[in-house]
């Protein structure tokens, strides 16, 4: 059982964020946002992947004014990512974000976050405080020697005690770095230093396949020792992938349930049947629906029988054949050819009984 850091609650539009509230699972478009059309579509297919809160880049006044249009034609709440120019943020705001992500490293003056806050208060916009290594505010570097994870540290507190000096808490923490016990130490040391929701990922983790890794021991990590509410696997992908590795890593975790449960061999010298092919398909059929069901899919009769035995359903390959599971128990003998259609039909007929 995880136990998760207690924080406060912070709402991104319709979205509650804290530890009373499911981990929300966040993306960034990679459109520029000033294209309205390409922005929109691509959020779209965010939000049929799962993405709840989508952040997007505003370099220009134009890609802030077009969030307006934007949110016109999406459900998803919108992050307005803010650098450089605190008047962006102002405008993002007037243009319907839902919440700005701040980086205390290359925002400004006191009295530009000021001016950001007011504004902020004035439409109920919440604030990320967003830290990220690659961007540390130089002082910072100095007095440190480097970028450390204490140094990461004092930044963000800086901000948050900012904000917190202007009347402002509604804000999320984010603490990011490319380095996995950087990140992890970072957190550490900020622990319970302050009571509002945490947003966790590894930024520039890396392309899709050693992204993913780096992305779930860090991310895991910090799940596992009840840190996070709301987090983003960052890739160098397609941003659907960024989703699709997020709902792994809260399915194997169990703080949350997407699609169905599938258990799979890994293959061996005894599989006859094309177990790869199989399990993907199960996979990809269902991932779309959410039930606390398992799935079995084994290679052979060695293993498959007594991994099938804790599932819902299975199938076990044998030569040419398979067999069918229910609960651990042979149903039937099907060819290898009707193997997947015959576990559908099972598959089927179980969430059919689970939605009444």
């Amino acid at each position: 059982m995880i136990n998760r850091r207690k924080t406060t609650t912070v709402y991104v539009g319709d979205v509650a964020v804290g530890s009373d509230h499911p981990i929300s699972i966040q993306s960034m478009t990679n459109t520029k946002t000033e294209d309205v059309v390409a922005t929109i579509d691509q959020i779209r297919v965010l939000e049929t992947a799962g993405c709840e809160i989508v952040r997007v880049a505003v370099p220009t006044f134009e890609a802030a004014k077009a969030i307006g249009e934007i949110k016109k034609k999406i459900k998803t709440p919108i992050v307005a990512d803010i650098h450089f120019d605190y008047r962006l943020a102002i405008a993002a705001m007037e243009h319907g974000a839902d919440k700005i992500r701040l980086n205390p490293g290359n925002i400004g003056s006191e009295d530009r976050v000021r001016k950001v806050v007011e504004v902020a208060k004035h439409y109920a916009v919440p604030i990320r405080v967003g830290v990220n290594s690659g961007s540390l505010d130089r002082a910072i570097i100095n007095k440190y020697g480097g970028v450390t994870a204490e140094g990461l540290v004092e930044s963000a507190l800086e901000h948050v005690r900012l904000l917190e000096k202007n009347h402002f808490e509604e804000m999320i923490v984010a603490i990011k770095s490319s380095n996995v016990q950087m990140t992890l130490k970072a957190f550490e040391l900020l622990g319970k230093e302050v009571p509002y929701p945490y947003h966790i990922g590894i930024t520039e983790a890396g392309t899709y396949f050693s992204g993913t890794v780096k992305s779930s021991i860090g991310i895991g990590h910090l799940l596992l020792n009840g840190m996070g509410d709301t987090m983003r696997v960052s890739l160098t992908s397609d941003p659907v992938n960024e989703i699709k590795v997020a709902k792994e890593i809260l399915n194997a975790l169990e703080l949350r349930t997407f699609g169905i449960k599938v258990i799979s061999c890994p293959t061996c010298g005894r599989t006859n049947v094309n177990i790869e092919h199989m399990a993907e398909a199960v996979q990809e059929r269902y991932s779309h629906v959410n039930a606390d069901i398992s799935v079995a899919v084994m290679g052979c009769v060695v293993n498959g029988p007594g991994e099938a035995r804790e599932a819902d359903l299975g199938i076990a390959g044998g030569l040419g054949e398979g067999l069918l599971f229910r609960k651990g128990e042979i149903i039937k003998k099907v060819k290898e050819e009707d193997l997947l259609d015959a576990l559908y039909k099972e598959i089927d007929a179980l969430l059919e009984s689970l939605n009444g």
